[in-house]
């Protein structure tokens, strides 16, 4: 499988073994092993009633297959070239808002970042949870945002409920904001105490890629070493 967009025509809906239900996905996600290691998972649709219908690596293919194939839900990964996960649902909103056929989002990322969490949210996802979650779990967030629910992993709702609690806009970090969303991910990891081969295994990157961002990473916030680093992390509460 490349990592090139894939689409399938509509089909008819067809009964699962989810009690008859069933429900078309798209799956959008850079990593082409993640892709297909989901598909096998959640995919065998006379067993889970989750038929995948397409795939994308980044956000114009994203755009496009979701255009095409008009899903149900979307798994959508908050990371992603090109703009990401934000900028899917930005140009998907006449699709999430149909109200005969409406798309529906949930956001399936490594990251557990608050900012990500509030981010998709905010831009119309459904739900949020995280790469941790299991096959069985995960078809049944499906079912439960195609029914209209939101679903979250487990302490992410935290985050949105005090997000919308709020009446004030977030304050801006201006040294957080010249970071990528790559490198954001790479420094909270470093900050946890990951190893850089660890890093590079979870973001299914290269140990010298791994290395590159940290080295933007402590070029931009002027930072000398992987302690400092943490400290900066741990004071703004990203760990």
């Amino acid at each position: 499988m490349s990592d090139t967009t894939e689409t399938n025509e509509p089909a008819e809906p067809t009964g699962g073994s989810a009690g008859g239900h069933h429900v078309r996905v798209v799956l959008v996600d850079d990593h082409r092993m993640f892709r297909t290691g989901v598909q096998a998972e959640i995919g065998r649709t006379d067993e889970t009633g989750v038929e995948v219908v397409g795939e994308a690596a980044d956000v114009d293919q994203a755009v496009t297959v979701i255009t095409a194939t008009r899903p149900e839900v979307v798994l959508l990964d908050v990371h992603l070239p090109g703009g990401g996960g934000v900028e899917v649902l930005r140009r998907c909103a006449p699709l999430m808002s149909d109200a005969e056929q409406p798309v529906r989002f949930l956001a399936l990322s490594v990251s557990d970042a608050a900012e990500d969490v509030i981010g998709v949210i905010r831009g119309g996802a459904r739900g949020y949870v995280t790469k941790t979650i299991t096959g069985t779990d995960l078809v049944n967030s499906i079912f439960r945002v195609q029914e209209g629910d939101a679903v979250f992993s487990p302490r992410l709702a935290g985050f949105v409920l005090d997000a919308f609690a709020s009446t004030d806009a977030p304050p801006v970090d201006e040294d957080l904001d010249r970071l990528t969303q790559r490198e954001r991910e790479v420094l909270r990891l470093i900050a946890r105490g990951y190893a850089y081969k660890e890093i590079a295994k979870q973001l299914f990157i290269s140990v010298k890629t791994v290395e590159s961002h940290v080295s933007a990473v402590l070029r931009k916030l002027q930072l000398s070493n992987r302690h400092e680093l943490t400290r900066w992390a741990t004071a703004r509460r990203l760990v």
